[in-house]
């Protein structure tokens, strides 16, 4: 939206941000998770409903029918799912497998924003059906985000268009410069606000609840003080939301999705270590050590991967992680004793 709408009216980025975030403060102060459950709701709906909308609009334009779909994608090199031949590349497959299994379990398992949705079912079946669904939901969606990337390369070839370095900016060429028609801008628009709403309105009210709870311990304070208190950090971690998807916006040159996952390997990595340190073994932690730790683990994975990007070629992807946990489990044994 700013690339394409509001950077052309001279409008600066961070005031975009600071408006988007302002709007999630303003529905999620008041009642918290329990707003976010509904809209969600309507957001995911959103999302969905323009994905599958726009995928009809390519694919009249192309004039291909099902089976022409199916065939144009699995032709097109880019429909290349596994790499198993090339250990360097960032995509081999078992890197990923391995990678995308401890992603799921930090960024699902144990992120404190799926935490409070499924806290907010009423029963752990209810709850387990929840996490079943979703988790179920990715691939099927999956695949018609990728077959809608690789048809819009497909139009772009037929029409001789000239690609944006950044594939985020793709669709949002074919949306705001009309080649699909106004329809598909009004589609993209809502989906757009769609995704970044559902992500942002819930990642700020779990950082909240956090913050209040485990740092504060606003437990023993009595309503009007916890409220106040919890009012406070509200605004304090809303300002600072908008300082990092500034600085998000300034550092990163590549696409957002992978940007996400880079960022995951390093500030998952401690929590990944310290779950499996609790969870194997019976060791007692040394807990003045512990935030040293969590701070050196993801200072020497980066430069563990600058290092041997520059002396041997070997770029790291998501695998980070992994090695980020190991540093840190290491990191809590060699300071704990025995129980």
């Amino acid at each position: 939206l700013y690339t394409y709408v509001f950077r052309d009216m001279g409008i600066p980025f961070w005031s975009i941000a600071a408006g988007s975030v302002a709007l999630v403060w303003i529905y999620t102060h008041k009642s918290g998770i329990k707003t976010i459950v509904w809209t969600d709701t309507l957001q995911t709906f959103c999302l969905i409903a323009a994905l599958i909308s726009i995928l009809v609009f390519v694919t009249a334009k192309l004039n291909l029918d099902f089976s022409g779909v199916i065939q144009t994608i699995s032709s097109n090199e880019h429909s290349r799912i596994f790499v198993f031949d090339d250990w360097m590349s960032r995509q081999n497959f078992f890197k990923q497998f391995l990678s995308g299994i401890f992603i799921v379990i930090v960024m699902t398992g144990l992120d404190q924003d799926m935490m409070q949705k499924n806290l907010s079912c009423r029963s752990l079946r209810d709850a387990q059906k929840n996490m079943y669904c979703y988790g179920f939901a990715f691939a099927p969606l999956n695949l018609l985000f990728l077959g809608l990337g690789i048809l819009l390369l497909v139009l772009a070839q037929e029409m001789q268009l000239e690609l944006p370095a950044a594939g985020d900016d793709i669709l949002p060429l074919f949306a705001t410069q009309g080649y699909l028609g106004e329809g598909v801008l009004i589609l993209f628009t809502i989906g757009i606000i769609a995704a970044a709403f559902s992500n942002s309105d819930s990642a700020l009210t779990a950082m909240t609840t956090s913050f209040c709870i485990d740092l504060l311990d606003t437990g023993k304070d009595t309503e009007e003080e916890a409220r106040r208190k919890r009012n406070r950090v509200h605004i304090g971690l809303s300002v600072l939301l908008i300082f990092f998807i500034c600085l998000v916006d300034a550092l990163n040159n590549q696409s957002v999705i992978d940007a996400i996952y880079i960022i995951a390997s390093y500030t998952y990595g401690p929590l990944l270590g310290m779950f499996a340190f609790g969870l194997f073994t019976q060791r007692k932690t040394n807990d003045r050590w512990v935030p040293f730790i969590a701070i050196a683990s993801p200072l020497i994975c980066y430069a563990a991967d600058r290092f041997a990007r520059q002396e041997t070629g070997y770029q790291f992807g998501y695998e980070l992680l992994m090695l980020n946990g190991i540093l840190t489990f290491a990191g809590i044994w060699i300071v704990s004793k025995k129980p």
